[in-house]
């Protein structure tokens, strides 16, 4: 049975009014339908099926016109968990991730916290030091937030994540964003357990939110459990969170909330959404039925959302809100080189391949980077493929270093070296005395300084290795470049994260009341 035999058999599906306020023009259609405050009947006549903002319901034998549907008012400000909009002070279920070194900087965060969007500083590769100017430039222009900091998992270098929690704990940071984790460590459970305290009526209260980026269900199911016993003791023993704190840990989840993060730029597993997804609500529903929190970890979805219809097909699927990446990257608040912003608005769905990162070079993690415009991701790969087949550099064949000198590190090993001594001196000294003693550890170092250096010279434009530019990016960036291909938008210069931001969520609202005339059998076009 059809919606309109369902709708002929229905007493009450009638509408009486002025036939001439219906519109059956899909241009006009299309106009009126973005005025997303207005309520709109959709209507069947003789003359076909339209929609009007007049008029009322009335029985079947009373009415004018057959009731097919109504489009209530959808501001974008419904979309998405209303949870997540109450704890975190925000207008829209949106989120601007965060992207290391500053990309995703100071100017984007506090752009968005001033229309009640929420963004995190992309604290990752930075010094303390430079750390605290962000977090003390971001509370001066936003002192009721909303904002976040980026706590990124560091599992060969655990100062730097203990740095930032200390820096956080000290400023009052009430957000952090927590990504690349591949388990639970001490510093990410200080932060949360270290937030926790009890009201008049002895609920807990939780004032260090989580929000864990992830993309497997096993380190989901971390976050979404309370800290384990075994390593909240040693916290408690160091004095750095209380015993009580520690048994009220027990209540609440590590996170308050999930983010999903499919096929994105830097770190990913390159996994669908579509599949993804539904299989993290799904483990959410378990924890929640073993766990009884009093509030539910909220799942959101980020990794390939560039447009309206990305957005809206999360949103649709499940999504207690939607976070983008790659695309705040190419807009005029990045912390990033006009050079990069003009690539990546350039860049299609293709351009797109994996590298090795920097962080996790030994391990064989991967980041999603660019490949239109610079030759880094062949070059790291070559790195990475001297490193699993070589115990040390004095085995790499002097030709081959030559090579390398020449033409990736444009210097000696030598000079490399001293970079590299000198940078963790000051970073982290332990891991110079552990390469003294592992050649392979030094070999890693040493190839981990082309894949940092890469980051640094997109991102301060640096003429001469324009070729070696690492862009983190994700297939979302082509998609987004192929929607505002013909607007303004598709100049760089013209793309600000608000509007940005703005125009995609207004637009899958949009987009929401087409696919609902679809189904009515109104076939308006998409644009």
């Amino acid at each position: 049975m059809g919606k309109f035999d369902t709708v002929e058999q229905d007493a009450l599906a009638g509408w009486q009014g002025p036939r001439g306020t219906i519109t059956y023009a899909l241009a006009e259609m299309q106009v009126k339908l973005r005025n997303l405050e207005q309520a709109y009947y959709v209507v069947k006549t003789d003359g076909g099926v339209g929609i009007t903002d007049r008029g009322s319901l009335c029985l079947a034998q009373e009415s004018q016109a057959k009731l097919v549907d109504i489009l209530a008012p959808l501001p974008p400000q419904r979309f998405g968990d209303p949870a997540f909009r109450e704890t975190y002070g925000l207008d829209y279920a949106y989120v601007a991730g965060s992207m290391a070194n500053g990309i995703s900087s100071t100017e984007l965060v506090i752009a968005l916290g001033r229309e009640k969007l929420l963004a995190a500083f992309g604290s990752g590769g930075f010094s303390p030091a430079q750390i605290t100017a962000a977090i003390r430039q971001i509370q001066a222009a936003l002192p009721d937030g909303p904002y976040a900091f980026n706590l990124l998992h560091s599992p060969t270098e655990p100062a730097l994540e203990r740095q930032a929690v200390d820096l956080y704990l000290q400023y009052g940071v009430k957000v952090v964003e927590a990504s690349a984790y591949l388990k639970l460590t001490p510093s990410i459970i200080r932060y949360r357990v270290a937030g926790l305290d009890v009201d008049a009526r002895g609920r807990v209260i939780i004032r260090n939110r989580v929000l864990a980026k992830l993309s497997r269900r096993e380190v989901a199911t971390r976050f979404m459990r309370p800290p384990p016993e075994k390593l909240l003791r040693p916290l408690v023993a160091q004095g750095l969170i209380t015993a009580r704190q520690a048994e009220l840990s027990k209540q609440v989840p590590m996170a308050d909330d999930i983010t999903v993060e499919a096929d994105s730029g830097g770190h990913t597993d390159n996994r669908p959404l579509v599949g993804l997804l539904p299989s993290m609500l799904a483990l959410r529903d378990e924890m929640q039925a073993e766990y009884q929190y009093e509030t539910p970890v909220r799942v959101g979805a980020a990794g390939g959302i560039g447009t309206p219809q990305s957005a809206l097909g999360a949103f649709m699927m499940g999504a207690a809100y939607i976070m983008t990446g790659s695309i705040n990257q190419s807009c005029v608040e990045a912390g990033t080189s006009t050079w990069v912003k003009e690539l990546l608005a350039q860049a299609q769905m293709p351009d797109v391949m994996l590298a090795p990162a920097a962080d996790m070079f030994e391990m064989g993690v991967n980041v999603q980077v660019l490949k239109r415009g610079t030759l880094f991701p062949m070059r790291a790969r070559k790195l990475y493929a001297l490193y699993k087949n070589y115990q040390g550099l004095d085995e790499i064949p002097a030709a081959e270093r030559e090579r390398l000198e020449k033409r990736i590190f444009q210097r000696s090993w030598d000079a490399v070296w001293q970079e590299c001594v000198a940078f963790f001196n000051e970073r982290d000294p332990t891991q110079i005395e552990k390469a003294r003693q592992n050649p392979r550890r030094k070999m890693a170092l040493l190839f981990r300084w082309y894949l940092g250096q890469a980051a640094y010279w997109g991102i301060s434009g640096a003429p001469a290795r324009r070729m070696d530019y690492q862009i983190w990016c994700g297939p979302a960036m082509g998609a987004f470049n192929d929607w505002v291909r013909g607007t303004e938008l598709e100049q760089p210069g013209k793309r600000h994260v608000v509007d940005v931001a703005q125009r995609i969520m207004n637009e899958a609202a949009y987009l929401y009341r087409v696919q609902a005339l679809r189904m009515a059998g109104v076939y308006l076009p998409l644009g």
